[in-house]
């Protein structure tokens, strides 16, 4: 029984440290997105700047996610994107409803944002 335990410790510790690695990974990931998704609006030098679109898609909900959301801000805005003025972020919450991530999704699209992040604590779709 303290075998099974102790196991189910160790094995909780390295999922939280996992989560964190996945963290950084995921903001550079987003990070990485927009720069890339910038350089065909850098390209177009001649037209006015464009507000780039970020759709952000999550099964959880907002008060589980705001590290990561700010976790994300802040490395935007290392990037130089600052949301309100030069990057506008759509935030949708399935609130742990799969069932509504389609629906939120095709949301998204609708709204014809630039780039699509999808993000939650369990695999998505």
């Amino acid at each position: 029984m303290r075998d099974r335990t102790r196991m189910r410790s160790l094995s909780f510790r390295s999922d939280n440290r996992k989560s964190k690695i996945q963290n950084r990974k995921l903001v550079g990931i987003v990070a990485l997105a927009v720069a890339f998704a910038m350089c065909g609006a850098v390209a177009q030098a001649q037209q006015p700047k464009k507000v780039l679109r970020l759709g952000y898609l999550s099964n959880l909900d907002s008060a589980r996610e705001s590290t990561r959301v700010e976790a994300i801000r802040r490395a935007l805005r290392q990037l130089g994107y600052i949301e309100g003025q030069n990057i506008a972020i759509e935030y949708r919450y399935a609130e742990g409803k799969r069932d509504r991530l389609p629906e939120l999704a095709a949301e998204l699209v609708r709204l014809r944002v630039d780039i699509i992040v999808a993000l939650g604590g369990d695999p998505l779709i």
